[in-house]
């Protein structure tokens, strides 16, 4: 069995408070839903929303015609006539979602009409849409609510849709109040009476309920499921494209077209996009959940991969990992060495294992980029830095651009540069590239840039500045501690120089 997926993330999750992706970003969002994830449909707009989201859907309708990919581009629409058609037409879309009423209380109460004047209202646009060549799918909204508090209205409503030429009935749980047994009980009641119809499932995660709601929709015989990237969607969000293909692919042993390598890629450009940040602790996704931190697991690893479970890392373009802190043990530390191809002997291990853990118990972030540092501060060793700040001055002032004059010593030989920048650590970087570009060395990608300062409004408290790079196709992170938020980032900045110096 094959389960047809549905990605809203440009529709519903953009609903997200604060997030609004321009003309450039959903484009690209699009092109890798379609073309790298295999997303079976993207819902990408609602109609009459603003010139601009006409001028931006148009475009993407364009791009999508010249790849034989304009049947999966679908537009929200509404029962306006003929309104949101020509809306649709205009953009050259085919596909336009139609939002209907699924509950009594929101056919009377918002509408102020009855069912009958609501169905009359509803014949209109798909006679219209026929005449016009466009395909409609069907939203009930509150269709859970319906089912909950006026079934009789939702059977009447679908007994008088259901031989129309709608292609897809589509039935949200628009308020996230469902829980898995009554969503089996309801979606099992619609397949039983209507047996022939395409039935997708619209889940909103209020409860944290999303995925086992989808579950339940799947095993129940529901044929397609809405997604949004990392879980974006109004209030709590919507169910998260990649937990829900996890949750298909091994639970219920269903397939997709979805490629599970492409999902981290595309989460984490969505999160750029989007401002809002992947939990470190999300499945799949989340940075730490395959990462082991106790000791006793990395050892069970080494025995047969006792701690390993269907969800590789591999599966989804990722590694495993294995967290360095008070409980990391000697087996957590020996993965990280063997991956660097690095050996000790058993006591600098354990010198090496004494001050992580003691570097632990200051809540300290250790990282298998630190180890050389460690290893070579315990054993004694001379510093590994063939790069060093020798000192650096930097200027803000009202009113101008602020200015970094750097000195910098690489093998012993001192250098130094000037260049001001939008931000002090701008400057700062334009002054080391200025360096490196007069030596002829390669420059990193500066990918992401995370400060973390404690709670409680300290001034003297250390800041944590977590500097995302790439460098020749590799993926890495530095960490910088201070208490100035710019010393903290330049100290990540060394780490980083050191560490490609070797790459």
């Amino acid at each position: 069995m094959k389960i047809e997926i549905l990605d809203t993330t440009l529709r519903d999750g953009e609903q997200t408070s604060g997030v609004s992706f321009a003309f450039v970003e959903k484009m690209h969002i699009t092109r890798l839903l379609i073309e790298d994830l295999k997303v079976d449909r993207v819902e990408i707009a609602s109609a009459k929303v603003s010139e601009g989201e006409f001028d931006t859907v148009k475009k993407v309708t364009k791009w999508a015609a010249a790849k034989n990919h304009l049947d999966k581009i679908e537009v929200l629409g509404f029962v306006d006539n003929d309104k949101s058609l020509n809306w649709v037409s205009n953009v050259g879309c085919r596909v336009m979602n139609l939002l209907c009423k699924g509950s009594l209380k929101h056919c009377t109460e918002q509408l102020r009409k009855t069912p009958e004047q609501h169905l009359a209202d509803i014949l209109v646009v798909l006679d219209n849409a026929k005449k016009r060549g466009i395909t409609i799918n069907v939203y009930l909204e509150d269709w859970s609510n319906g089912m909950l508090h006026s079934p009789d209205y939702v059977l009447f409503m679908m007994d008088k849709l259901k031989d129309t030429s709608i292609k897809r009935f589509m039935l949200p749980d628009t308020l996230g109040i469902l829980n898995p047994v009554n969503t089996a009980e309801f979606c099992r009641e619609m397949k039983k009476r209507y047996p022939e119809l395409h039935f997708d499932f619209h889940a909103h995660n209020d409860y944290d309920l999303a995925v086992s709601n989808v579950y339940a929709a799947v095993d129940s015989g529901f044929n397609g499921i809405h997604t949004t990237i990392n879980g974006l969607g109004e209030r709590a969000g919507n169910a998260p494209l990649t937990s829900v293909i996890a949750v298909l692919h091994d639970q219920l042993k269903v397939q997709t077209n979805i490629v599970e390598k492409k999902v981290n890629r595309v989460s984490r450009v969505v999160e750029s996009y989007s401002g809002i940040r992947i939990p470190n602790n999300k499945p799949v996704i989340g940075d730490n959940v395959f990462t082991q931190c106790a000791g006793i697991h990395a050892d069970g690893d080494n025995k047969n991969n006792l701690y390993y479970n269907d969800l590789l890392p591999e599966r989804f373009g990722r590694s495993r990992e294995y967290a360095l802190g008070k409980t990391s043990g000697k087996s957590n530390i020996r993965k990280n060495l063997e991956a660097m191809g690095i050996e000790l002997d058993e006591a600098s291990m354990k010198k090496v294992t004494d001050r992580i853990i003691e570097l632990g118990d200051k809540k300290e972030i250790v990282t298998q980029d630190d180890l050389p540092y460690i290893i070579s501060d315990v054993l004694h060793t001379e510093s590994a830095d063939r790069i060093k700040i020798v000192n650096y001055s930097l200027s803000l002032t009202h009113g101008l651009r602020p200015t970094a004059t750097v000195r910098i010593e690489i093998d012993g030989q001192e250098y130094e540069q000037t260049a001001p920048g939008d931000g002090q650590y701008h400057a700062f970087s334009k002054a080391l590239w200025k360096i490196y570009t007069h030596l002829g060395k390669s420059k990193p990608m500066l990918t992401d840039y995370n400060v973390s300062i404690p709670m409680g409004g300290r001034t003297d408290a250390l800041v944590q500045t977590t500097i995302a790079w790439n460098f020749n196709g590799k993926d890495f992170k530095t960490r910088g501690l201070d208490v100035d938020q710019t010393g903290s980032a330049i100290k990540a900045t060394m780490k980083m120089l050191n560490m490609i110096e070797g790459m």
